[in-house]
């Protein structure tokens, strides 16, 4: 049935003896008309169909005549009755029941249309729903006690949208909130004070005039719930479009505990149930994208929402919860005087002291959102190297993922599970086709080991060959093929069955950038090694070497390095491992792997940590024919490598490279970041190279581009400089003067230009 205006106009002449003209308003959910009398008093007439409850009808009236009745009432809309004094009428067309409701209409502007929005203005919103919770804090309708999708209470709902957003990085910051509303609120439920509320103070149904609130519409949401949740959806609207968002919610606070005082459950909970309605929203909203759906207001905040809640994650939740503590009076719970003696002290006593912190002025973190870490002061940063969490801090997919399999079965690998194998297949899938067997350990380190032990079963050779500077672990074995650690302070130097080969540095080493033939020429060095064990009649086990070097200086291979590597070690009857710890599983953007950028296909692969997004995976995958030789009567078992929740876990990592494409996001995303870098170049002498692939960039200072002095200490101060801007990077490098720049592959666009745009600022000060 289509509702003209010519009918609506016959209507209000037949059922309430007036004369009016009529125009068509936009809703969400009835049909709303503005009708107009000849003494141009105006009204607005609702229609609801019969897929609307009258039951609930009828409690929307005595909600609002209570209102109505209250201190509140030139707030609120008043009902006018029809010539039968019915507050609410029914017609029955086409055989369908309708219900219809005229009230009175009130004058002033939407909040959405105010330019300047002052913090009294946000106050006095507070003020406005605190005063109407209040007197409504004893009303009650048995019709309100109805499960409603746009309840905050039912945010997890949601979930079962979330394939609508299309959008990657939209979809995994709605999935995080919604992760950490199950985690934060949900156990909380039974302890928050239960009222029946208005449920949709948004910015389409708030009047205002100036700083005043001058009336709320449209009761269509009430519903039985927590009471928090009206404050909750009050603050998501009025921070929409705002760049200080929570300062706008700590207003509202304010007033609103002025007039009906938050519980500290309450107050701890907001930044939650704010993030929850957004979610909730946005949800809701890719649904009805993927409906087809024509009504512009079901999409009439996704774009402000959007931002809002990409402003809510780079927000820590402690600054926010401590903010509205504050603004209602309650005690601060950040120490702001607090420099960890406390924790520092119990660390020295504790844990070995040679187990290093960053940072001057030590940072206590503690929570990680996707590619943010928050600290215990209220501080947000971006995280620009933690590159063990591939995906993100907490990224919804693998959370979910482990706990599921946690909570399922968590045991060794003598007993037969589905996992182990779908992980090994999928994993294997990505790889060339001569790497068929796995290994599965706990982390990289161990896995470096096992590879080496490996070779010498293979070869029944001893010897190792690895590149100087190099880093590959903390076991024995590892420490020991290692220069970066037994050349260091405190090592105990190199083994004699350990070799070193030049690094193949093109900006420092003896061959440089614009050589087409460094690579080659480099390679060279293998022979000199080489020949040197065959005079002792002895031959290598393996060579190892990440495939782009990180301790070495976040150093990308020259062309053609390890083809000719690889073929003058296997010549000698060696092993060729790529340790792919920091550099696989995408990072790198044009390819899956990082020896692929090479062109070689290794004997045996090294995995660690980032496969399983920092949770204790690590892996080896190897030939069969290598796989064969290990198989040598010694049985190989390692209690939980390979366990039933790593490999949950492993399994929920690929899925998520592969979903939301995040090999393209790290060559797109990582192409944007050198090129900003490399745009800083003639700005800053003091940046000698910039170089990497995909997410995995180093960024080398010096004092002198000419002398290639590096620029110690002021890397250093650089770094701490970064950390007070709110971002972290690291120093890596054998001079200790390259910064390190590898983020979770998740990094988006914007990331990356914040980073550039403050290490711009910073570097002006050299």
């Amino acid at each position: 049935m289509k509702f003209t205006e010519s009918f609506i106009i016959s209507l209000i002449q037949e059922h309430y003896n007036l004369e009016v003209s009529c125009k068509i308003l936009n809703g969400y959910d009835e049909l709303n008309f503005l009708l107009t009398d000849s003494s141009d008093k105006k009204y607005i007439f609702k229609i609801a169909t019969e897929e609307h409850n009258p039951y609930f009808l009828e409690a929307q009236v005595k909600m609002i005549k209570l209102l109505s009745n209250s201190v509140l009432s030139e707030k609120f809309q008043h009902y006018i009755p029809t010539i039968n004094n019915q507050d609410i009428g029914q017609i029955i067309l086409e055989e369908t029941q309708f219900y219809f409701r005229m009230l009175s209409y009130l004058e002033g502007d939407f909040w959405i249309n105010q330019k300047q929005k002052t913090s009294s203005l946000s106050k006095n919103l507070g003020l406005f729903l605190g005063e109407m919770d209040f007197v409504l804090k004893d009303f009650k309708h048995p019709a309100a006690n109805r499960y409603y999708e746009w309840d905050i209470k039912n945010a997890l709902e949601a979930r079962k949208n979330l394939h609508c957003i299309k959008s990657h990085q939209n979809r995994r910051l709605v999935a995080y909130f919604l992760l950490q509303f199950e985690t934060e609120v949900t156990p909380n439920f039974a302890d928050l004070r239960i009222a029946l509320i208005h449920n949709d103070a948004n910015d389409y149904n708030i009047l205002v005039d100036g700083d005043r609130i001058i009336g709320l519409i449209d009761f269509g949401d009430m519903v039985h719930t927590s009471l928090v949740n009206n404050l909750a959806i009050a603050c998501t609207y009025a921070m929409l479009n705002s760049e200080k968002p929570l300062e706008v919610a700590t207003q509202i606070v304010r007033g609103y505990h002025e007039k009906m005082a938050l519980t500290p459950l309450e107050v701890s909970l907001l930044y939650y149930l704010i993030a929850g309605r957004l979610c909730i929203s946005l949800c809701q909203s890719a649904f009805n994208h993927s409906m087809d759906s024509t009504n512009e207001h079901h999409f009439i905040t996704e774009k402000p929402a959007l931002k809002l809640l990409d402003q809510l994650i780079r927000i820590n939740p402690l600054k926010a919860h401590n903010e509205f503590r504050l603004a209602c009076g309650f005690s601060s719970i950040i120490n702001t005087s607090d420099n960890h003696e406390t924790i520092l002290k119990e660390r020295k006593q504790y844990i070995g002291n040679n187990l290093s912190i960053s940072y001057n002025k030590k940072v206590k973190i503690d929570k990680g959102a996707l590619q943010y870490l928050y600290d215990d002061q209220g501080n947000t940063f971006l995280d620009c190297v933690n590159n063990v969490s591939h995906l993100g801090h907490c990224h919804p997919t693998v959370v979910k993922a482990m706990q599921k399999q946690v909570a399922t079965l968590n045991t060794n690998t003598r007993y037969l599970n589905d996992n182990i194998v779908e992980y090994a297949k999928r994993l294997t899938a990505t790889l060339p086709k001569e790497l068929t067997v796995c290994y599965f350990t706990n982390s990289g380190s161990e896995a470096n080991d096992l590879a080496i032990r490996m070779s010498r079963h293979f070869t029944k050779q001893k010897d190792v060959i690895v590149l100087d500077h190099a880093y590959h672990g903390t076991s024995t074995t590892a420490i020991e093929m290692s220069p970066y650690k037994f050349d260091g302070k405190g090592g105990f130097g190199k083994m004699t069955y350990i070799h070193k080969a030049q690094n193949p540095d093109m900006y420092r080493g003896e061959f440089k950038y614009g050589d087409k033939n460094a690579g080659e020429k480099y390679a060279k060095d293998m022979d000199r090694i080489i020949e040197s064990l065959e005079i002792e009649s002895k031959k290598p086990a393996a060579f190892i070497c990440e495939t782009l070097l990180g301790v070495g200086g976040q150093i990308a291979l020259p062309p053609n390095y390890l083809k000719e590597v690889y073929a003058k070690v296997r010549k000698a009857g060696g092993v060729c491992i790529a340790d792919e710890v920091q550099v696989g599983f995408g990072r790198v953007g044009t390819k899956f792997w990082g020896f692929e950028l090479q062109d070689v296909i290794p004997d045996i692969v090294v995995l660690g940590k980032p496969i399983g997004n920092g949770h204790p995976l690590a892996a080896v995958i190897t030939t069969q024919e290598i796989a064969d030789a290990f198989n040598n009567g010694m049985e190989y078992f390692n209690t939980f490598g390979g366990n039933p929740v790593s490999m949950a876990t492993g399994l929920a990592v690929l899925k998520v490279i592969e979903e939301e494409e995040l090999q393209k996001n790290a060559l797109e995303v990582g192409n944007y970041l050198l090129e900003r870098l490399e745009a800083l170049k003639p700005k800053h002498n003091i940046i000698g190279d910039v170089r990497g692939n995909g997410l995995f960039v180093g960024v080398e200072l010096v004092k002198d581009r000419v002398t290639l002095q590096p620029a110690v200490p002021e890397i250093d101060q650089i770094v701490e400089m970064m950390k007070e801007r709110g971002f972290f990077i690291s120093t890596d490098g054998p001079l200790y003067n390259v910064l390190k720049i590898k983020p979770p592959i998740i990094f988006s666009r914007e990331n990356a230009a914040d980073f550039v745009d403050n290490l711009d600022a910073v570097l002006a000060s050299f």
